[in-house]
């Protein structure tokens, strides 16, 4: 794909090496490093087509990171070559990326197989290619399946198009609730550089807390070593925060900037807490999407740790 952009950095960049230092996980995440392939395995291709969601992640023109999912029957995602996934689906005109995705760009993709518990990540460049994107792949890797909840997607409904239902700098009552009781969601960060990336966390309901309607924390679990969600935050803190109502398919896009505090009193409170992530808010969208399918209720990670009573 030629868009002009530069290639990515080949091995961990500096904002991830620093976070791995900070953590103690330099060793264990020079071991983990060759999992991280440059192109898409062969085994990837039969995961890829089963799949009925996309979450993507990019930062748009004015430097804000956000996060978004994308919507289809099995068969919209399908792998072209090694290097090039085709994705059969486009934002909604509505969505906070829409714009950013109608011409080349750094993106984060993962694909979840939440009734199963499998994920896969694949970052690189997009470029839209008649009614979809075409993603020139970077980095493809899977990811453990710890902290996901298990759901089984229904039948979507015809396809009524996304419309917009709210934008503001902060949370009503409905968001705070749709947040304080989610055990899901999806962040999308960037490196110094520009590369993208989308990551899942999931924990009890509960375990991402609104300290006021324009912020919010959580805890960082214990997770594969190499962070390079957080690494990226180091570098760069501009990030994207995804909620889904999963039965409404009603997603919440949250843009602005998070900080890792790496005090361990901070995380002392909090079960399984390895550190906490602390999130200022400057926009929320929410978008609802009727072409959405309606997933079962969940049944919870067994590895999911406890949520203390956090109130005060």
């Amino acid at each position: 794909m030629t868009d002009g952009l530069p290639p990515p950095a080949e091995g961990y960049h500096g904002g991830e090496l620093s976070a791995q230092e900070r953590a103690g996980f330099r060793p264990s995440a020079a071991r983990m490093l060759p999992m991280v392939a440059p192109a898409l395995p062969r085994a990837a291709a039969g995961f890829l087509a089963a799949q009925r969601v996309l979450f993507v992640g990019a930062a748009d023109a004015e430097g804000r990171v956000w996060a978004s999912v994308l919507h289809g029957d099995p068969g919209f995602l399908r792998v072209r070559d090694p290097g090039t996934l085709e994705i059969a689906a486009l934002p909604a005109a509505v969505d906070p990326l829409a714009v950013t995705l109608r011409s080349p760009a750094r993106t984060g993709t993962l694909a979840i197989d939440f009734r199963a518990r499998r994920r896969f990540r694949m970052n690189g460049r997009t470029a839209p290619a008649g009614h979809g994107l075409l993603l020139d792949v970077d980095q493809a890797y899977g990811n453990c399946p710890r902290y996901i909840q298990s759901r089984t997607p229904g039948e979507a409904p015809p396809g009524a198009p996304a419309r917009l239902l709210s934008a503001g700098d902060a949370l009503d009552e409905g968001q705070r609730r749709l947040v304080a009781t989610a055990d899901t969601f999806l962040v999308a960060s960037v490196s110094a550089d520009g590369d993208a990336d989308v990551s899942h966390r999931g924990g009890n309901p509960g375990f991402v807390r609104v300290e006021a309607p324009d912020r919010l924390s959580w805890p960082d679990y214990d997770g594969n070593t190499m962070l390079m969600t957080l690494g990226n935050l180091t570098a760069h803190p501009a990030a994207g925060l995804l909620f889904v109502d999963w039965r409404s398919g009603t997603a919440l896009h949250l843009t602005g900037t998070a900080t890792v505090d790496w005090d361990p009193e901070a995380a002392a409170g909090v079960p399984g807490a390895q550190r906490i992530v602390r999130f200022a808010i400057s926009r929320a969208v929410q978008v609802d999407h009727p072409e959405a399918p309606s997933w079962s209720p969940p049944h919870f990670s067994r590895f999911n740790p406890p949520v203390a009573d956090r109130a005060g």
